[in-house]
């Protein structure tokens, strides 16, 4: 297994260097305490938690993972241990508000730590993860008795918490659900029909579990209009607050998967439950997105992780592992062979993981500094400029990084050679772990859909143009520096291209609908690697003026623009093929008749 080591460098420097954190945090309302000290503690001890106490469990985890029986599941071996220690250091609380138990940082700074424990170990991680969508949720809107109830346990990380959509005949279309919710007379509602896929449904870490779950009332309308929201506890809260008599909540079964072994994805039964209404009727979908805006940004760090950690281990492997020499000559001419990090096709491998995961770090942390300024910025103004930046980012993050990140994590796992295929060295359980990130919180064609449906089209390209707008800027200001021509120039291209490509899906989709399914993927990725250079391009500016001030870390700054190089060089190119293929049409995807795919 690979040896983790917290990207504290790199962390560092997208926070306070490229994304400017310190003035960040300081226009933020009640952020006062995210001092420098406090952000540079936090982090070095998150770090050390990470390293030292879930990192060394996953390996563990993927073996033995959950076990099922009528009493309940059981995590492996250290997990229950480490999340009291996860506990103990108030970690759940870090970010929650300060009125029902918490410390009150900004959210920005939870990413951090999320980032460090999913890439150690991303099963361990889904435990609080699945918590604190959950505790948004019911800070957003519960009543004050139902955050009283809930809100100081799930702060505290005493109980956990789960959301609870999925049905076995729905996946991401949940206007088919099936479970009810039939009201009872002292006001609460009885909660039936079985959820699948469900995350952290079941475990023995706490001992309590709350769950989130989309349910329809009597007479609801049809469709995503006719759901609503309700808080399903595991076991019924007693008046002092503790967990008392167990609800008619029960985990059917585990799922037998690819990977996160370590994490129970659960098949939960409502039979008859006692659940409290959360938000207005109907209106759950609604309040759920507030959820699952939440999960989508967790799963993007799924990506980063899966980069990062493939990244880590086949770095080390690569200085290592002697095989052939180099075509130019013995560049280790006392040993047997070369070390392979110095063949060209490893080098491909090891900067593609490189530009991966440091431009997912940035793409994150910047998605989650608009998060920050929707929940504690200063003006309406800030707020929905704010909110709608961070809409058009989501669908970007979550999809285009679990793809890339994917690839990743393969790459990684290449630089192996047969030895990646071999359990022992952990890149094949990165790869399985890893692939997950693709599918839930919503496939990569959902939010493919989502961004160029409903946050572009549906604007007629407001959102995009927020966003492409800074991107002008940027290059206006930097188009007489020499130094950054390189990236200048072809990212004003791409720019511009993206606003053209945009209009032309715009036009056919006006006379086809179908148009807009057939180019949504293509446009997705698109979207991504254009996020990517601006990101890259600034990074590179970045290391850049410092390098020209003096600096006693050139080589750290030197690799920063010569990876932005690369990014620039050999990975923005790809934007050329999603051009052509997002403008190719939905004939040649919809022409063939249905019976002549047997054929």
């Amino acid at each position: 297994m690979p040896e983790y080591k917290a990207p504290l460098r790199d962390i560092k420097f997208v926070m306070t260097e490229l994304l400017n954190s310190e003035q960040h945090y300081t226009n933020l309302e009640g952020a006062e305490d995210a001092t420098p000290d406090m952000v540079d503690a936090i982090i070095q001890e998150g770090a050390k938690f990470c390293e030292q106490v879930v990192s060394p469990l996953n390996r563990v985890g993927d073996i033995e993972g959950c076990v099922w029986s009528e009493d309940g599941v059981k995590t492996p071996t250290g997990f229950k241990e480490a999340y009291q220690q996860y506990i103990e250091g108030g970690w759940p609380s870090m970010t929650a508000d300060t009125n029902y138990g918490g410390q009150g940082l900004p959210s920005s700074l939870g990413i951090v730590m999320s980032e460090m424990m999913g890439t150690c170990n991303w099963s361990f991680g889904m435990y609080p993860g699945l918590s604190h969508g959950a505790t948004n949720t019911i800070e957003e809107h519960g009543t004050e008795e139902q955050k009283q109830t809930y809100l100081t346990k799930l702060i505290s990380g005493e109980w956990t918490g789960t959301m609870c959509l999925t049905e076995s005949h729905c996946g991401s279309d949940l206007g088919t659900l099936r479970t009810k919710a039939e009201p009872n007379a002292d006001g609460t509602y009885s909660i039936t029909g079985t959820k699948i896929f469900i995350s952290a449904g079941e475990h023995d870490m706490a001992e309590n579990i709350v769950h989130i779950v989309l349910a329809r009332l009597p007479g609801a309308p049809e469709g995503t209009k006719g759901i609503s929201l309700f808080i399903v506890p595991k076991c019924l809260p007693n008046e002092d607050g503790s967990a008392g008599d167990r609800n008619a909540v029960s985990c059917g079964s585990i799922e037998h998967k690819m990977g996160i072994h370590g994490n129970a994805t659960c098949v939960m039964n409502f039979d008859g439950a006692k659940g409290w209404l959360i938000g207005p009727e109907n209106k759950g979908l609604n309040c759920m997105f507030t959820f699952m805006n939440v999960a989508r940004i967790g799963t993007a760090i799924q990506g980063l992780g899966a980069a990062e950690l493939g990244f880590q281990g086949s770095l080390t492997y690569a200085k290592d592992r002697l095989a052939m020499r180099s075509l130019s000559g013995a560049k280790n001419p006392d040993g047997i062979a070369d070390p392979i990090i110095v063949h060209p096709d490893v080098r491909r491998m090891l900067l593609t993981q490189k530009a991966v995961a440091e431009g997912a770090r940035a793409l994150i942390y910047l998605t989650a500094q608009q998060a920050d300024i929707v929940q504690r910025g200063k003006t309406a103004e800030e707020r929905k400029a704010a909110d709608e930046a961070l809409g058009f980012l989501t669908p970007i993050a979550k999809a285009f990084l679990t793809e890339i990140g994917y690839e990743a994590a393969n790459l990684g796992m290449q630089v192996y050679g047969g030895h990646g295929f071999i359990a022992e060295w952990g890149m094949e359980q990165n790869v399985r772990d890893a692939r997950i990130g693709m599918i839930y919180e919503g496939t990569t064609g959902i939010q493919a859909l989502d961004l160029l449906g409903r946050k572009v089209l549906m604007t007629q390209g407001e959102s995009l143009k927020g966003f492409t707008k800074q991107v002008h800027v940027f290059c206006k200001e930097n188009a007489d520096n020499e130094q950054m021509k390189e990236f200048i120039e072809p990212l004003a291209a791409i720019n511009k291209e993206w606003g053209d490509l945009t209009m032309k899906i715009g036009m056919t989709a006006m006379k086809d609908r179908e148009e807009v399914g057939a180019a949504a993927v293509d446009y997705l990725m698109y979207s991504g690697y254009a996020v990517f250079a601006y990101l890259w391009a600034r990074m590179a500016k970045v290391a850049l003026d410092k390098m020209a001030d003096g600096t006693s870390e050139e080589m750290f700054y030197n690799a920063k623009v010569q990876t932005a190089r690369f990014y620039f060089k050999r990975l923005l190119p790809r934007t050329k093929t999603h051009a052509e293929t997002m403008l190719a049409g939905s004939g040649s995807l919809l022409d063939m008749p249905e019976e002549a795919f047997a054929l």
